[in-house]
C-alpha cells in the first residue's frame, strides 16, 4: 500500500467487495513462473489488494523490450499517477479491461501514465514482434513491456491476469486490484490520490505522448482479418475485416469485393455504406442472412444480403454485466453479451449457436422465439466434459458444425470440444484434444501426443474438422474419431509465402469439399489451400483498398496560443509561412512522426482555396523550422484584411530519457494586404509578442 497507515487499502477493499463476482469468473489461475503454480477452477469472492513492503525499491527494469516507447524510468514519471497493467494478449478478461483504460487516459490525460506489462502464457507470446502486432491490433495507445521473462511480474507479487497495480506521484505502490469490472473503484481511487498530491505541490501536469503502433497500422485491403466464411453454391467469401470493422463479400476468386460497412468503429444499423462495426470475428451464412458475432460490440447482427442492410439482434455495445455462473435465458433484443467470437448455424434447426468467449459458454439463439441464452457451459475457465450445465470451457473462439453436433475451438486451453447435441438425456460436452489451461505445444498425433498452441478457428468438412492453430502458425486438421491430428500446412515459422507454405498466426478457416480458405490474421492476407495437391496460394482482392476515413480537424492538445504582432503582406495567389516552434529546453524532435500542420482564417470563408484540406497538411520528416505555401481562392486585392490561425504540434523527447511529448502551439496573426511594401512571406518565430 501507499505511504504509513491502511486506509486507503481498507477504502478500495470495501468499493471492490461490492463487485459482481461476473468481474472475477475464470481469471483466477496462477501464472506458472509462480513458486507453487496450480490452478485455481473456482473465482475468487472479492478481489485481492495487494500491500508492498516500502523498504522495496520499486522500478521498472527487468523487460526485454518497450512497445510504443522507449526504456521509461519510475523516476522520470516522478509527478504522475501510474497504473501498471498486468495482461498477455490471450486473455479475454485482459481484453476487456482496454475500454476502461482507455477512459481512465481520457480522463486523466495530465496526470495518469498507463503501462502494459505483457507477461505471456503460451511461447508464443515472448516474442516482441508478436506483441507488437497486438497491440497495434488491440489500438493501445500506451507504452508495453515485454516482460518475457516474468521478473515484474515476480517483482509486483502479480498471481493472475489481469492485474492493475496503481503507484502514486511519489513512485510509491498505492494498491493492486486483479480481474475486469474496477473501472469506478480505479477512478475514485486515482482522483483521490490526485487530490492529495495537488494539495502538497506534488503533481507534474505536463502531458507526456508516446509513439503507438496502431499509426503504422498497415494500409493495405484488409487489416488483422479474424474470421472468413466460403459459400461454394453462390460463389462468394465473406471477411470479417476486424481491424478496419467491417466485413467484406466477393467472389471465391477474391472478384468484385464489397464492404458491408463504412470502416469506423461504432455500432450503427443502416445500409452497407452507413452500417459500423467494432472488430467483428466469426459469421456464418444461412440464406441471404449473413450473422455476425460483433467482437466489441458485444452484440450479434444480421446482414440482409438481399436487401443490403444491417440490423442488431442482440446486445447493444456495452459488455454484459450479469454473473458468467448464473444460467440465463432472455428475449434477445434486451440481452447484453460478452465478447462473442464466432457463431454457426445448424441447418435442421432454427437457431444460431455462439462461441461466447467472454463467459467461457457457448449460447443458443432460437430464431423462432428470439429466445437467447446459455446452451453449454457453467460459467468457470477450465477444460471440463460432461452434461451441458456443468461443463467448462475456456475462451471459446472458433465453432463449426457436422450438421448435428457443435465443434469448439477452445482456445485457453489450446483444446478441441465437442457438444453432442442429438443425446436423449440432453446435450454432453466432450473434449478431443486438450488437457489443461497450461498444457500446449506444437505436436501432431493421436488423443494424448497432440499438442496444439490457442487455436482460435475451427471448420468442418467431409468428415474432418480443419483447425486455425493459431499461436503455431499451421492449420491442421482432426480426424475427430479417432483423435488424429496433422499438419496440413504451415511450417510453423510466421511468414507469407506460399511454397513453402507459412502463415501468421491464422484466426479463422472455411473448409469446402476441396479447399480451406484461411484468415491469415498477422499477414492481413487471405490464403486458399487446395485440398487434392495440399499447395497454398493468396487471393488477392483486387480493387479493394482501406475504409475512406472522413477528413477531421486536427487538434492541438494543452497548445501554447501566441498572439503575433499584425503582418502587411503584398498580394498573390498564395500565403507563404515560415515557422519556428519554441522547443522545451532539453528536448529534441522525434522525426518519426509526422508533424501536422493547420491553417486557418477564423470568421471569414472562401479566403483559402477549397483544395486546401480541412485535415491540414502533415510534414514528414518534422522539424522546428519550417516553410508551407498555402493556396488561396483569389489573389486579395490592397485593403483587404483577416485574421490569420496558424496551428502545428511537434513529437518532442527529452535529450537523456524516452520520455516525450506534444508540444502544440498556435499564433493568431492579423494580416493586411497592401498595394506595396508588404511582406512576401509570414514570419512566425520562436519569440513572437504577444
Amino acid at each position: 500500500m501507499g505511504r504509513s497507515g491502511t486506509g486507503n487499502l481498507r477504502s478500495m477493499t470495501t468499493i471492490a467487495a461490492a463487485l459482481s463476482i461476473s468481474a472475477l469468473a475464470a481469471i483466477w489461475w496462477n501464472h506458472p513462473a509462480a513458486d507453487a503454480p496450480r490452478l485455481i477452477a473456482e473465482p475468487a469472492p472479492v478481489p485481492i489488494l495487494v500491500s508492498y513492503p516500502q523498504a522495496e525499491r520499486i522500478t521498472l527494469d527487468g523487460g526485454v523490450d518497450w512497445i510504443n516507447s522507449g526504456p521509461i524510468s519510475l523516476r522520470q514519471l516522478r509527478g504522475k499517477i501510474v497504473l501498471l497493467d498486468f495482461w498477455t494478449y490471450c486473455c479475454i478478461n485482459c481484453h476487456h479491461i482496454l475500454p476502461d483504460l482507455a477512459k481512465l487516459e481520457k480522463k486523466y490525460e495530465n496526470e495518469l501514465v498507463v503501462i502494459g506489462v505483457h507477461t505471456p502464457k503460451f511461447p508464443a507470446e515472448h516474442d516482441t514482434e508478436n506483441i507488437r502486432k497486438k497491440v497495434q491490433e488491440y489500438r493501445i495507445r500506451h507504452p508495453v513491456i515485454n516482460d518475457a521473462r516474468s521478473i515484474l511480474w515476480r517483482k509486483f507479487h502479480v498471481r493472475s491476469w489481469p492485474t492493475l497495480v496503481l503507484i502514486d506521484a511519489n513512485g510509491v505502490v498505492d494498491g493492486a486490484i486483479a480481474g475486469e469490472g474496477h473501472f469506478e473503484t480505479l477512478d475514485k481511487e486515482i482522483a483521490r490520490l490526485i487530490e492529495n498530491h495537488k494539495s502538497r505541490g506534488e503533481l507534474n501536469l505536463t502531458p507526456v505522448k508516446f509513439d503507438p503502433e496502431v499509426e503504422r497500422a498497415p494500409s493495405g485491403p484488409l487489416l488483422y482479418p479474424g474470421k472468413i466464411v466460403a459459400d461454394v453454391p453462390g460463389n462468394r467469401l465473406f471477411v470479417s475485416d476486424t481491424g478496419h470493422n467491417r466485413i467484406i463479400m466477393a467472389g471465391l476468386d477474391g472478384k468484385n469485393p464489397v464492404a458491408i460497412g463504412d470502416g469506423e468503429e461504432g455500432l450503427v444499423d443502416g445500409g452497407f455504406t452507413r452500417a459500423r462495426f467494432n472488430r467483428p470475428q466469426g459469421m456464418c451464412l444461412n440464406g441471404d442472412l449473413l450473422y455476425v458475432a460483433d467482437t466489441e460490440n458485444h452484440a450479434l447482427r444480421a446482414v440482409n444480403l438481399k436487401d443490403r442492410t444491417v440490423s442488431t439482434i442482440a446486445g447493444d455495445g456495452k459488455q454484459s454485466p450479469r454473473s458468467t455462473i448464473e444460467p440465463y435465458s432472455g428475449p434477445a433484443a434486451a440481452t447484453q453479451l460478452s465478447s462473442p467470437w464466432d457463431v454457426v448455424a445448424i441447418p435442421s434447426q432454427k437457431a444460431l449457436y455462439i462461441a461466447m468467449a467472454g463467459p467461457h459458454q457457448i449460447w443458443k439463439l432460437d430464431l423462432d422465439t428470439n429466445e437467447i441464452g446459455v446452451y453449454a457451459g457453467s460459467g468457470y475457465e477450465n477444460i471440463e466434459d460432461g452434461p451441458a450445465a456443468n461443463a467448462k470451457f475456456a475462451q471459446p473462439s472458433g465453432i463449426t458444425t457436422d450438421g448435428s453436433n457443435l465443434f469448439i475451438a477452445d482456445s485457453e486451453d489450446s483444446g478441441l470440444r465437442v457438444v453432442w447435441t442429438r443425446r436423449g438425456a440432453g446435450p454432453m460436452v466432450q473434449t478431443i484434444i486438450g488437457h489443461g489451461l497450461f498444457v500446449f505445444g506444437d505436436h501432431d498425433g493421436r488423443g494424448g501426443a497432440v499438442r496444439l498452441q490457442h487455436c482460435l478457428g475451427v471448420s468442418f468438412s467431409g468428415k474432418r474438422l480443419y483447425v486455425a492453430d493459431t499461436y503455431n502458425n499451421k492449420i491442421k486438421v482432426c480426424n475427430t474419431s479417432e483423435q488424429a491430428v496433422k499438419t496440413l500446412a504451415g511450417t510453423g515459422k510466421p511468414g507469407l509465402s506460399d511454397s513453402p507454405a507459412h502463415f501468421y498466426q491464422p484466426g479463422g478457416v472455411s473448409a469446402t469439399a476441396d479447399a480451406v480458405y484461411v484468415a491469415d490474421t498477422n499477414n492481413h492476407a487471405i490464403r486458399k489451400i487446395d485440398l487434392k495437391t495440399e499447395t497454398v496460394t493468396t487471393i488477392k482482392l483486387d480493387g479493394l483498398g482501406p475504409p475512406r476515413v472522413a477528413p477531421r480537424a486536427p487538434v492541438f492538445p494543452n497548445a501554447q496560443e501566441i498572439t503575433a504582432e499584425a503582418v502587411k503582406i503584398q498580394p498573390s495567389k498564395s500565403l507563404a509561412i515560415k515557422v519556428s516552434v519554441p522547443l522545451p529546453s532539453g528536448f529534441h524532435v522525434n522525426e518519426a512522426v509526422a508533424m501536422p500542420v493547420a491553417v486557418e482564417t477564423p470568421g471569414a470563408s472562401g479566403i483559402l482555396a477549397s483544395d486546401w484540406p480541412i485535415e491540414g497538411r502533415k510534414l514528414k520528416p518534422p522539424s522546428d523550422t519550417f516553410a508551407i505555401e498555402v493556396p488561396l481562392a483569389a489573389t486579395p486585392r490592397p485593403g483587404e484584411s483577416f485574421k490569420l490561425k496558424v496551428s502545428t504540434s511537434l513529437f518532442v523527447c527529452a535529450e537523456k530519457s524516452n520520455l516525450c511529448m506534444i508540444k502544440s502551439v498556435i499564433w493568431n496573426v492579423p494580416v493586411t494586404v497592401v498595394e506595396s511594401g508588404g511582406a512576401a512571406a509570414i514570419t512566425l518565430e520562436r519569440q513572437t509578442k504577444k
